[in-house]
Formats: structure tokens, sequence, C-alpha cells
């Protein structure tokens, strides 16, 4: 072989070998070399995530840590969760239930068609405080000395309690309804003194509703119920 035929091929292999090392530098397929993406980097790693582009949350959101509402013992920033809640107003003590007594009611004391020969009491609060009916109403009619007997099955579940405006009830059995009683006798007024928590005596004010003009007959017979929530239970017995 000439040397001219060597110099021939020798140039064609050079030419070979330079055109397989440029297509393997073009490894993006567009025939130029990416210069500028890195060995082994993901396509994710360019694209945006989630939590980049999602907006930022609104001032006026309230997390359970911000308003002290976590079931947690507090907030994670370490402040106590007593500092994060608005204070409890309590009640003064002002406002407390008392007792219901003459000075603070209405009482007004009202015949009954039925049952017959008995009557209706009927005590208001008309003060500013709640107030508390205790036991039954202590009553004298004219210039009597005994007390009436309560009837112990009327005696409710739980004390009255009147709120300003509200009424409690009693009832009196004046006279028995047969004719069996005995000492009887035409009372012209009425006092009606009121118990205090104890049931040990009376409390406060008495007071004094009228009574018919022609006056109300009683006798021996005479019994009271205890204070009742409402005019229903007072006339049942």
């Amino acid at each position: 072989m000439s040397s001219t035929s060597r110099t021939r091929l020798v140039a064609a292999a050079a030419t070979t070998v330079l055109a397989a090392l440029s297509l393997t530098a073009c490894s993006d397929g567009t025939g130029t070399k990416d210069e500028g993406r890195a060995t082994g980097t993901s396509p994710s790693a360019v694209t945006s995530s989630p939590a980049a582009s999602s907006p930022a949350p609104s001032a006026t959101t309230h997390s359970a840590a911000a308003t002290g509402s976590s079931s947690g013992t507090g907030p994670t920033d370490g402040t106590p969760a007593s500092a994060n809640r608005t204070p409890v107003a309590k009640a003064p003590s002002s406002a407390k239930p008392v007792t219901c007594e003459g000075s603070t009611t209405r009482t007004v004391a009202a015949p009954l068609t039925r049952p017959v020969n008995h009557m209706l009491l009927t005590v208001t609060n008309t003060g500013s405080k709640n107030c508390y009916l205790y036991g039954y109403p202590v009553v004298r009619f004219g210039e009597a000395q005994a007390v009436p007997p309560v009837i112990e099955d009327s005696q409710p579940q739980a004390v009255v309690t009147l709120a300003p405006g509200e009424s409690g009830y009693a009832s009196v059995n004046l006279a028995a309804t047969d004719g069996s009683g005995a000492n009887g006798y035409t009372a012209k007024t009425l006092t009606v003194y009121f118990q205090g928590r104890s049931g040990n005596g009376t409390v406060g004010r008495a007071a004094n509703p009228s009574l018919p003009a022609k006056g109300t007959y009683v006798d021996d017979s005479l019994k009271v119920t205890y204070w009742q929530q409402s005019m229903d239970d007072a006339v049942s017995w």
C-alpha cells in the first residue's frame, strides 16, 4: 500500500471518531450540549412544589394554640393557657339569692271556689334579687295563738326560688267541708310570716294581705301547704 493510501485511511478513521464523540456530547437530543444541568439531577428538582406555590394563611385564621383551645396543656410557645383566656366575670355577692320576706314581696290572699273552703296565697318577688321561699307560710288568722300545721305530703322536691317578678304559691285549708271542724270563728285579719333556711322560727317582715270584707271562716281543721312553684301544685291539696 502506498503512503498516500495510508494517509487517507488514517484521516477517515479520525473523522469517524470525532463524529462519534460529537453525538455523545449532544445528550439532550437538540444537537447542543446542556452545560447547565448537573449530573444526576431529576426533573422534579426544578419543579415548584405545591407548598411553595400555595398562598400563606390569612392573618385572621386562629390556630388551637393561639386561642388556647387545644386539648393539650397550652400553646406550643410556652405561654400558659390561662394567659390567652378571657377571665370570667364573677357575679357580685349582692346577686346571691336571699330569703323571701314581707319587705321584698307582695302577698295576696284569695278565697277559692274549688276546692271549697280553701284560700290561695300568692307571693310575688318585688325586689331586684332572686329570693327563696323556704318551708311553708306561718299564718295567723285574727288573734289566734296556735300555728296551723303543714300538710307534710305537699313538700316539693326543691326550695321554691323566685326571680324578680315571679310568684310562688301555697293553699290554706280553712275549715272542714263536712262541718266536723270545731272551734270555728270568722277572722277579719290575716298575717303571713316567712320561714328562714333553718325552718326554726320566722325571718324578716311579715305580710298582711287583705281578707274579704265579711271575713273568713276557719276552724280547727286549718292546715297549710308548703310553698309551691306552680299554682296547680298548690291547689291540688
